[in-house]
């Protein structure tokens, strides 16, 4: 019956979004989001199950949604033809990163729960995600053009963990340290030619 009574669910949503956001998920308290939403712990019990199922329910929709679309956008990358990935590469990977980030500030609370709050749940290796996915297609690319660098002592599938590991705790930054999203655009910017050039000098066998 719980679940028919109309607000009562939104209420609990807004607020615990709040809660979790000021003192993280091992800190939050439910007594308090139950206090501050007009309801009883019981009830966010029947909806949410516990403190968890309540955290998943505001973040896991955006999750999926962002690394669907961050994997889609690789997948439509690797199905480019050879010429086509690399005439298209700096425009598409431009285009692509500036639509990520939007739709990460445009759900911005939900990304910022994810990097910064998520720790005792299922989601406080949220970035690792992006890395397995990158370390994917980028070993997809390096064969689908024909690098033959694994044999290079520089260079290892260790190596693309690594820089792809460190690229994205530095791209997920702009969200910590709350930038405007232009701002964030620019950084990121930034911080894609250094990735790329690093790349570029792992890249070079001589």
């Amino acid at each position: 019956m719980a679940k028919k009574v109309q607000g009562v669910y939104e209420e609990i949503i807004t607020v615990a979004k709040k809660e979790f956001l000021e003192n993280g998920f091992q800190k939050a308290s439910l007594r308090t989001i139950a206090t501050k939403g007009g309801t009883t712990t019981g009830s966010i019990y029947t909806r949410f199950r516990d403190k968890e199922g309540l955290f998943i329910a505001i973040v896991e929709p955006f999750a999926t949604k962002l690394l669907n679309m961050f994997t889609e956008i690789q997948e439509n990358f690797h199905n480019f033809s050879k010429k086509e990935q690399k005439e298209q590469m700096g425009e598409y990977t431009s285009n692509s990163v500036n639509n990520i980030i939007d739709f990460m500030y445009e759900n911005f609370s939900e990304c910022k729960l994810l990097l910064q709050s998520s720790q005792g749940t299922k989601f406080e290796n949220f970035t690792d995600d992006f890395v397995c996915i990158e370390e994917e297609y980028t070993n997809k690319y390096i064969e689908t053009m024909g690098c033959e660098i694994f044999g290079n002592p520089k260079f290892s599938k260790d190596i693309v963990h690594m820089i792809t590991t460190a690229y994205f705790e530095s791209f997920f930054e702009v969200i910590r340290h709350n930038m405007e999203k232009e701002e964030a655009k620019k950084y990121i910017r930034v911080l894609g030619k250094y990735h790329m050039e690093g790349f570029k000098a792992i890249f070079d066998n001589k």
